[in-house]
C-alpha cells in the first residue's frame, strides 16, 4: 500500500509502522507518500518535521486516541451479511435519532443492538446516529470529532459500527450517520500544522472555517467528500447527516454541498440502493432541497420552524427564538402546516433582520422536511436538559406526537421519546486535558448565568454524572405513564403505516388552530389534538380511529365525507 498525507507546510514527513520509519516523498502539490505495507491492526501514523508521530487524518482506527497513531484497518476482513439489502424509501421515512453513548447502559454499538428490534417494532424505518467519528475523552456529544474517517473506539470502533449497522440491516432499518465538516473539535486537531485546512477569512461559532474556498481547498474538499464515501462504501451506512450546514462558508460557483449531494447520488446508483443527504440548515431555503442545478440537491433538510410552532403550542414558552412564533401560537402552526417554513422573508425578531425564503409548494412537499417534537440540540441545549416530558402533561405529549406523526412531513423521534422517557439529556464532555476542561464546564455556567440562571442549577459538562443523567432507563417503558405513551407512539405509527393518505406529503395541509385545538384533515381522517385535557366524544356519523384520553381523537366519517368543524 501507499501511505499518503497531504501536508504542504511540512518540510519532511516520515511514516512510522510499528517502530520502523520509512521517509515520505514529495510531490509538487504538497502530497507526501511512502511506500508501506502494515497488516491489519498495526500502528501506524506520521512524523511531521521531527514531531511526535500522529494519526493518519484518512484512518479510520485510532485505539488509543485521537493524539497517537491509529491502527491500520482491513475493510475486506468484516463478514457482511446484508446483501441484498436496500432501505425502506425515503417518502416513508419515520427516522430515530440516538446517541450511541447514552441510549445503553453499555454506551456502545454492540449495546444499541439489544435494542434495534424495539425500534422496529415501533416503526421506525431510519436510525440516524448522531456523530461517531473519535473525539478527545470517552464522553461527548459527538460535534467534536477531530478524525472525520474515524469511529470512536469507546463505542466499539471500526468493527462495532459494522456490527451495529449489519444487525439494523438485518431488522430493516437503515442507518444514517451525523457527519460535522463546519469544524473540528478543540483538542487532537493537528490539521492546521500540515496545511490550509483551516482559512482565517471567516470565523465560525466554533473559531476558524474550514476551508472550502480558498488556496489548497481542493484537497480539503477532497479529503471530506473522501470522509462521506467511506460511510457509505465501507461502512454500509444508508445516508449522512449534515451538521449546521450554514457554517460551511463557499464562495464557489459549484460548492461542496452540491458536490456531497451529487457524490451520494452516484454511490447510490453505483450500489443499486438508495441514499440519502440530509442537510441541518438555519437558512430556511427551499433551494437547499431543490434539485440540482436548481438547488444544491439535498434529499431533505431538518425544519426547525415545525419544532418551534409545535413546542410554543404545546409549552406556551416564548423565550429566545421562540418569541415570534408566541406571538400568535396557531398562527405558527397553520403556517409550517401550509408551506414548511414560518420565515419565509419575514423579520425574524431573534435575529434582528428579515430571514428565510417561501417554499414553492408546487415543487416541493413534506418529504423534503424532516420534522420533530424533540432532537439533541433543541433538549440538550436547554440548561438542564429539559424533555417535552419534564414541561407539560403527558395528554400535550399525545398530541403533540399525533401532530407530528400523522402529519405531511418526514417525522424524526428522539431517543426515548416514545416512551416520554424521565431522564433528562443534557451537555455532556469528558476532556483529558484540565485546562479546556475547566473552560469548557465555565463556559456553559456563565452562557446559562446570562439568562438568569445560578450557576449551582446548571450541571457541569466534565462531571461524569451529567452523562449517567442523560442516560436511558429502558426499564421505565413497562411502567405508567411511559407505557401508554409507548403504545400511542405505537398506535400512530402504525396507523401511519396503514393508511396512505397519513402519509400523503402534499403541502398545504388543511388545518385550523386556535389556542386550544387543531384539527387536521388527512383525506377522509381527522385529526383532533386539544391541550386542555377534558374528554371529548366523536360525532354521531364518526368512527374513532385511534384515540389518547383527553388529548386526540382521530375520526373517519362512517359515510360520505368528513363534515367540517
Amino acid at each position: 500500500m501507499t501511505a499518503a498525507l497531504w501536508a504542504p507546510y511540512a518540510s519532511s514527513v516520515d511514516v512510522v509502522v510499528g517502530t520502523q520509519r520509512h521517509p515520505a516523498q514529495r510531490d509538487d502539490r504538497g502530497w507526501f507518500t511512502a511506500a508501506v505495507h502494515p497488516a491489519h491492526g498495526e500502528t501506524y501514523g506520521f512524523v511531521v518535521d521531527g514531531r511526535d508521530p500522529r494519526p493518519d487524518p484518512r484512518g479510520c482506527w485510532l485505539p488509543d486516541g485521537v493524539h497517537l497513531p491509529g491502527r491500520w484497518y482491513d475493510h475486506a476482513g468484516f463478514g457482511w451479511t446484508d446483501d441484498g439489502w436496500s432501505a425502506t424509501p425515503w417518502e416513508q421515512a419515520v427516522v430515530y435519532e440516538l446517541h450511541i453513548g447514552t441510549f445503553t447502559d453499555e454506551g456502545t454499538f454492540d449495546g444499541a443492538v439489544e435494542h434495534l428490534p424495539d425500534l422496529a417494532d415501533l416503526g421506525v424505518t431510519h436510525v440516524e446516529i448522531m456523530p461517531v467519528s473519535a473525539f478527545d475523552g470517552t464522553d461527548g456529544w459527538g460535534y467534536d470529532g477531530v478524525a472525520p474517517w474515524s469511529v470512536h473506539e469507546p463505542y466499539g470502533g471500526p468493527d462495532g459500527l459494522k456490527r451495529f449497522v449489519d444487525a439494523a440491516h438485518a431488522h430493516g432499518l437503515a442507518v444514517v450517520v451525523d457527519v460535522v465538516h463546519n469544524h473540528l473539535g478543540p483538542s487532537g486537531n493537528y490539521l492546521a500544522d500540515y496545511g490550509p485546512y483551516f482559512t482565517d477569512r471567516v470565523t465560525t461559532p466554533w473559531g476558524d472555517a474550514v476551508n472550502l474556498d480558498g488556496p489548497g481547498s481542493d484537497q480539503v474538499r477532497e479529503w471530506l467528500l473522501g470522509s462521506v464515501a467511506a460511510w457509505l462504501v465501507d461502512f454500509h451506512a444508508d445516508g449522512v447527516r449534515l451538521d449546521a450546514v450554514h457554517e460551511l462558508h463557499d464562495g464557489r460557483a459549484l460548492t461542496f454541498l452540491e458536490e456531497v449531494a451529487a457524490l451520494v447520488d452516484r454511490l447510490a446508483d453505483e450500489q443499486g440502493r438508495p441514499l440519502v443527504c440530509v442537510a441541518e440548515s438555519d437558512r430556511n431555503d427551499p433551494r437547499t432541497v431543490l434539485p440540482r442545478p436548481d438547488g444544491l440537491g439535498m434529499t431533505a433538510q431538518w425544519d426547525d420552524d415545525v419544532h418551534h410552532a409545535l413546542h410554543v403550542w404545546l409549552t406556551g414558552e416564548a423565550q429566545g427564538y421562540y418569541a415570534d412564533f408566541a406571538a400568535d401560537a396557531s398562527q405558527a402552526l397553520r403556517s409550517v402546516f401550509a408551506g414548511a417554513f414560518f420565515h419565509t422573508g419575514t423579520f425574524s425578531s431573534f435575529r434582528g433582520r428579515v430571514h428565510g425564503r417561501a417554499v414553492d409548494t408546487a415543487v416541493l412537499d413534506g418529504t423534503r422536511f424532516v420534522a420533530s417534537l424533540q432532537t439533541h440540540d433543541q433538549v440538550g441545549n436547554r440548561a438542564q436538559g429539559d424533555r417535552l416530558t419534564h414541561l407539560v402533561p403527558t395528554q400535550r405529549l399525545a398530541a403533540g406526537a399525533a401532530l407530528l406523526l400523522l402529519g405531511p412531513f418526514v417525522p424524526m423521534l428522539f431517543m426515548g421519546e416514545e416512551w416520554a422517557a424521565s431522564t433528562r439529556w443534557q451537555f455532556f464532555t469528558s476532556f483529558p486535558d484540565e485546562e479546556l476542561a475547566q473552560a469548557v464546564s465555565d463556559g456553559r455556567r456563565s452562557e446559562f448565568g446570562d439568562h438568569g440562571w445560578a450557576a449551582a442549577d446548571v450541571p457541569d459538562p466534565q462531571d461524569p454524572q451529567t452523562v449517567e443523567t442523560s442516560r436511558l432507563r429502558w426499564g421505565e417503558r413497562s411502567v405508567e405513564p411511559h407505557a401508554s405513551m409507548l403504545a400511542w407512539y405505537r398506535t400512530l405509527l402504525r396507523l401511519r403505516a396503514g393508511e396512505p393518505d397519513l402519509r400523503d406529503p402534499s403541502l398545504p395541509v388543511e388545518l385550523t388552530a386556535d389556542a386550544d385545538q387543531v384539527t387536521m384533515r388527512r383525506g377522509p381522517l381527522t385529526v383532533r389534538a386539544w391541550l386542555t385535557g377534558e374528554q371529548r366524544t366523536p360525532g354521531e356519523d364518526d368512527e374513532v380511529v385511534a384515540s389518547y384520553p383527553g388529548a386526540v381523537l382521530v375520526t373517519r366519517p362512517t359515510t360520505g365525507t368528513p363534515a367540517h368543524g
